[in-house]
């Protein structure tokens, strides 16, 4: 019934947005063809793919968006899913360019990524190896096979990389595309999203506990949060909670996959070198 129905509006529904986009003023666009299908390829062209898209495919053109105009440029697209992910592109990977993400981009390279504060994190990194080792060797003295890429991915990368880089309409066609994923895709899409925002609140909360015992050495937790009372405290580029927890996604999503080949192609030398 509801399929029907939307089936019978979109007609109507794009006429009426034609007609619309034809009383406004037009813009000085990219050569390109009018619809599918594709028939000649220009250096630059614009397609109409839903959102209108530019395509440049000469070095020439490239050399222009990508050195003389980087700037211009440089912000990756606002896809739906990874603005989910990124609490609406706080992060550092998806952030659009400008104050926002030098801001960030300076609090990361100083606070987190910095030699000083890697070595500080070195004793969780070897509780973790420790607990690594320990799981290895309690699957492998009860005969139970240990799929290292399946088994270091699954909590994470699978569900995140089905639903932040799957093909949403509402990222092509924004004035039907909300209809549909709220009937298809927004529900799962939420659904994975509010998992891990469950679980950052959850951690926050805890280090926020007063009563919390204090470890010995900070975590990224509590680095986090004292950049974000510091930024409040100092009126500066607006750092909240939400930024916190998208650079916790952007550290997992960093980790996990580059952690998971090292130790699967470190595994894969033991085997072949048993001596």
């Amino acid at each position: 019934m509801w399929l029907h129905l939307l089936l019978l509006l979109l007609p109507l529904m794009y006429l009426i947005k034609r007609r619309i986009e034809l009383k406004g003023q037009k813009k000085p666009l990219p050569p390109g063809p009018t619809k599918l299908p594709i028939i000649e390829i220009w250096p630059i062209m614009l397609l109409q793919l839903g959102v209108p898209t530019v395509v440049v495919s000469s070095a020439e053109a490239a050399r222009e968006f990508l050195k003389t105009h980087d700037i211009d440029c440089c912000s990756r697209p606002p896809l739906v899913g990874l603005g989910k992910f990124s609490y609406n592109h706080q992060d550092i990977a998806f952030a659009p360019y400008g104050d926002y993400w030098r801001e960030v981009r300076k609090i990361c390279v100083h606070e987190v990524f910095s030699t000083k504060r890697v070595q500080s994190f070195q004793f969780i990194r070897e509780e973790e190896v420790a607990l690594l080792i320990d799981s290895i060797a309690e699957s492998s003295s009860s005969g139970s096979p240990m799929i290292l890429p399946r088994d270091f991915k699954k909590w994470f990368v699978k569900p995140w990389l089905c639903w932040a880089g799957s093909l949403q309409p509402i990222s092509f066609r924004t004035w039907v595309g909300l209809w549909i994923d709220s009937l298809v895709f927004m529900e799962g899409l939420r659904g994975v999203s509010l998992k891990w925002t469950v679980f950052y609140q959850r951690v926050i909360e805890d280090h926020l506990n007063p009563g919390r015992v204090k470890e010995e050495h900070e975590d990224i937790i509590d680095v986090l949060l004292k950049i974000q009372r510091e930024r409040s405290e100092s009126g500066a580029v607006q750092f909240t909670k939400d930024s916190a927890k998208a650079i916790l996604m952007d550290l997992f999503l960093a980790g996990v996959d580059t952690g998971a080949i090292t130790l699967t192609w470190a595994m894969t030398e033991l085997a072949r070198n048993q001596e």
